[in-house]
């Protein structure tokens, strides 16, 4: 069923990070900048209105042979136990899909500048989402104390 499913790029990310790095994506500025072959600034239209959009990307980078399918400490840290890929956020997933919340700073045109995406210079960008409070958890967040440990500073 998916082998006929196409997912196409529908803009593409562009900052000053040329690789992935931890712990500096709070302050991080980018553009996303809508396909102009596809799109119109239509597209864009009423997306202003929200603070918040969550993006949606491949993360491009992640070579085949880095795919993890079962354990492995999160981010290589030995001091963390070791958890399934589907129970951390690590990029080097099976279908290599990221996904953040960031706040809008602009929209103009064909773009969109946002501050707080955790995707490196040229990623491609599967879809855009208002981030709307309706859609977030409803009761209370748990998370193990290591994630917490993990994330403490990967914002900046």
């Amino acid at each position: 069923m998916l082998d006929h499913f196409d997912l196409q790029a529908i803009a593409t990310v562009h900052n000053s990070i040329p690789e992935a790095v931890n712990n500096i994506w709070g302050s991080v500025i980018s553009r996303l900048e809508l396909d102009n072959t596809r799109f119109t600034t239509d597209a864009l239209l009423g997306l202003n209105e929200f603070s918040h959009v969550e993006v949606v990307f491949l993360l491009h980078s992640v070579a085949e042979s880095e795919i993890e399918f079962g354990l492995r400490h999160p981010r290589g840290r030995q001091d963390l136990p070791e958890v399934g890929i589907f129970a951390q956020r690590g990029r080097a997933r099976p279908n290599r899909i990221g996904v953040t919340v960031c706040q809008i700073l602009s929209i103009g045109g064909l773009t969109v500048e946002v501050q707080g995406l955790d995707a490196i210079d040229g990623t491609p960008v599967l879809d855009l989402k208002p981030y709307m409070p309706e859609f977030a958890p409803r009761g209370a967040v748990r998370e193990p104390p290591w994630a917490k440990v993990l994330m403490e500073k990967y914002w900046g």
